[in-house]
């Protein structure tokens, strides 16, 4: 499978957020990441149900929607709702985290787990039957802007290699710190899908930026 391109919005220009999706929309992007954050599982607070439903609108991309909150099985259908195409929970917030993925398949969503950069991937040895992608965060969760953890390669290929042994269809997916400079490494260790929000928004061809880490042409 080639690999995607999830630009994250939390980089965006909010001043002109319609422009903004508009721009990801025409490129060769492949999803839209919505980071959401309650300022409790997180030390910052992004966004809601009505910028969610608002972006859902304009948008023309899968809305790749990562839950950095606490409790989140009280919001599932509402994100569904808001237009949310995959739904990844984070594995520290879970407390009966095989039931809140099933439940997010059985609403007719991808479902996700994301692992904070402490986060062992062997804890999710038993989890990868009921999902469908796991995020390796490769900063730790809460701002954007961050550098990348480079022990996350070590990470990423356990992953890789669990996976594969398994024989299940599980994606990679990989946010933080991500730009033009890891971005092959990163696939070449088994990622799938490359969440970017400062080294897209903040370039000055964010097109170009998403064509580059697209087709991994620098």
């Amino acid at each position: 499978m080639d690999h995607l391109i999830s630009p994250s919005l939390l980089a965006a220009d909010f001043g002109n957020l319609e422009k903004e999706v508009i721009m990801i929309n025409k490129s060769q992007a492949d999803w839209l990441h919505l980071d959401i954050m309650d300022g409790v599982f997180v030390p910052n607070i992004s966004f809601g149900f009505p910028v969610i439903e608002h972006v859902k609108k304009i948008a023309s991309k899968p809305l790749d929607v990562h839950l950095m909150i606490i409790d989140p099985d009280r919001f599932l259908s509402r994100f569904r709702d808001a237009g949310a195409s995959i739904l990844t929970v984070q594995y520290e917030a879970c407390i009966h985290l095989q039931r809140t993925v099933t439940e997010i398949r059985n609403m007719g969503m991808k479902a996700g787990v994301a692992l904070n950069p402490h986060t062992p991937v062997s804890h999710l040895k038993n989890t990868l039957p009921f999902i469908d992608m796991v995020l390796i965060m490769t900063v730790n969760p809460g701002f954007g802007g961050q550098s990348f953890i480079p022990e996350s390669y070590n990470k990423i290929a356990e992953l890789r290699n669990t996976i594969d042994k398994s024989g299940y269809n599980v994606m990679i997916e990989v946010d933080g710190g991500i730009d033009t400079k890891n971005a092959a490494k990163l696939i070449e260790s088994g990622v799938n899908v490359l969440v970017a929000g400062n080294a897209v928004f903040g370039s000055k061809d964010p097109v170009d930026t998403i064509r580059k880490l697209k087709n991994l042409v620098y």
